[in-house]
């Protein structure tokens, strides 16, 4: 047999082999959640209060706790995120500083959370003075989530043709009504598509809204931004490792498991949506 041949033979086994493994401990994982937590699942337990140390009741006021920080995000993220993105491939001229700027903006996207909620500590809880609340959480999972959407949005007004551009400035439209006109109602699925996707990922963070949103316990639903509140993933969090009877509470905490991978699916879903129906309505 050809060299060539066996070693693409043996490539794509070993491709094939890892693909499997991956696929499989994902649905084994899944299986696990599934399997402990889907008993608990029931109305009481999406639409109650935690009761007695959390060990009996629902999970009400964490689902709601996620998403107000999940909306406060969204509502921070892509706005800024999107104009940062539009200035950047639109108005900002080639050169080192440019260069500079997309560097910053990838490398920030790899800093570990952690220290997003201890800068978000420092300065919205402590500096700002808003304390633990929903809008001190907001803002640091805006912060932490910007530099994703201000990249996924800066790919997509790349991605569409100069030709849109050109048309337009030939036809005497001014920059800012062709990118109004031309380029954003193309660009816009694929930008709320990296948005929400980054927002999912948001949504599952624990670290940044432990220290600037979150209790342990709070029965009751918040009433301003300026309220702290419970949410899913520092609820998982604080019921896997600092409850005292962690053994009574496990289904319960594969329950919350179940919930919060509901709503990322659910989020990611959208964007799933969104895309589809865009590429069939432009025929791309």
């Amino acid at each position: 047999m050809n060299t060539k041949l066996l070693k693409q033979r043996i490539y794509f086994q070993i491709f094939r082999i890892t693909t499997a493994s991956v696929i499989l401990f994902l649905f084994l994982m899944i299986w696990t959640f599934i399997s402990n937590g889907i008993g608990v699942i029931d109305w009481t337990f999406l639409t109650d209060i935690p009761r007695r140390g959390m060990t009996e009741g629902g999970i009400f006021p964490a689902i709601i706790g996620t998403i107000y920080l999940t909306l406060g995000a969204i509502a921070f993220a892509l706005p800024v995120g999107v104009a940062s993105a539009i200035y950047l491939v639109e108005y900002a001229h080639e050169g080192r500083l440019l260069r500079m700027i997309n560097s910053a903006i990838i490398n920030l996207a790899g800093v570990p959370s952690i220290v997003h909620g201890l800068f978000g500590f420092g300065l919205f809880v402590i500096f700002l003075n808003f304390g633990t609340s929903i809008l001190s959480g907001s803002l640091t999972l805006f912060l932490m989530i910007l530099p994703i959407v201000i990249s996924a949005s800066r790919e997509v007004l790349l991605s569409v043709p100069k030709s849109f551009r050109e048309g337009s400035l030939a036809l005497g439209a001014t920059k800012w009504q062709t990118i109004r006109h031309n380029v954003l109602p193309y660009a816009l699925p694929g930008v709320l598509t990296g948005t929400i996707l980054a927002v999912a990922r948001a949504a599952g963070e624990t670290a940044p809204i432990i220290l600037t949103a979150v209790f342990f316990f709070r029965p009751t639903l918040p009433k301003s931004m300026l309220d702290g509140t419970m949410a899913l993933a520092s609820h998982i969090y604080y019921m896997a490792t600092q409850h005292p009877n962690i053994a009574l509470v496990r289904p319960l905490t594969y329950g919350s498991i179940l919930v919060l991978l509901g709503i990322v699916l659910s989020l990611n879903l959208v964007a799933i949506v969104i895309r589809t129906r865009h590429r069939r309505r432009k025929n791309w």
